[in-house]
């Protein structure tokens, strides 16, 4: 079952369509990357979502239910704001009974979260001495004090050293396990590390979804790139004869072989390696990166 449906979901500023018409379903325990450049609409998404903004059209329903979404939500904003005066629990505490719970429940609940967030030792001092990183890491328990069946961010790295990016980075492996995650990034190496699914916006529409390796599959460029210890004149020869191979291009002392189907092409060039005994210094199979995916898509 979805923990998320969403059906053509809209919104219009001043005439002008910023989402247009976004339509998917995001499974229980995933981390699911919104990805896409800057003015994509990804921020626009994620606040529809969280019913910070009203949809100009389109639907978004939780697990089937027609009831206050707000329960099934944890949102931390690209540029949260705190009580810097407030201690770690004191805010903890605040934001838990602001969510329903107790005094004594938000309590409770706030050092198990400070705990598991990693900031526990610095729950009796002052936000205004956090770190960044400390702040990302409040800003995540805060959103998750009143267990939310999902946990959305909005660009959570993005401002971040390289330290704090890690810690955090880290830390959204630790919670996908929890519960679903869905967060906004146009760093494209953040979503390839942490990220089981990808939504890929461009333009405020989603231009294409899946997992890294249904998407890899679906726009893999078929690529082998071959080098020899001998030279390549005589090589290059031979397999331009073969009808597996549909182009060679050579360059920087490799021969890059353009084939249908990589699985076939492998097989052959290792059969014809073994019995005519080339002397391969480099055999490499192009993988697909998520920017070579990402520029695909979105030139098309």
């Amino acid at each position: 079952m979805s923990i998320i449906t969403v059906k053509d979901l809209k919104k219009t500023f001043d005439g002008k369509e910023v989402v247009k018409g976004l339509s998917f379903e995001l499974a229980p325990q995933k981390c699911v990357a919104l990805l896409g450049p800057n003015g994509a609409g990804k921020t626009t998404t994620l606040r529809m979502l969280s019913g910070l903004f009203r949809p100009s059209n389109g639907s978004i329903s939780f697990g089937g239910e027609n009831e206050d979404p707000r329960k099934y939500i944890g949102y931390l904003p690209q540029y949260p704001v705190f009580h810097n005066w407030m201690s770690g629990k004191e805010f903890m505490i605040y934001v838990g009974q602001l969510a329903g719970l107790s005094k004594k429940e938000a309590s409770e609940r706030a050092e198990v979260l400070l705990e598991r967030v990693g900031i526990l030792e610095a729950k009796n001092r002052r936000i205004g001495k956090y770190s960044g990183g400390m702040k990302q890491r409040l800003g995540i328990a805060q959103a998750m004090i009143h267990r939310p069946k999902l946990l959305m961010l909005d660009e959570p790295v993005s401002s971040l050293d390289p330290i704090g990016r890690r810690e955090v980075l880290n830390l959204m492996e630790e919670l996908k396990k929890e519960t679903t995650i869905l967060f906004s990034t146009h760093i494209l190496s953040d979503a390839e590390e942490v990220s089981d699914d990808l939504l890929l916006m461009h333009q405020g529409e989603i231009v294409e979804s899946g997992s890294m390796e249904e998407l890899r599959a679906k726009h893999q460029t078929s690529m082998i790139h071959l080098s020899f210890s001998d030279g390549l004149e005589q090589y290059e020869e031979k397999l331009r004869q073969q009808p597996w191979v549909t182009d060679i291009l050579l360059e920087r002392n490799e021969l890059h072989l353009l084939v249908p189907n990589i699985n076939e092409a492998r097989s052959e060039i290792l059969q014809l390696a073994a019995s005519e005994g080339w002397p391969i210094s480099k055999f490499e199979i192009n993988r697909t990166s998520l920017e070579d995916l990402f520029m695909k898509v979105v030139n098309k």
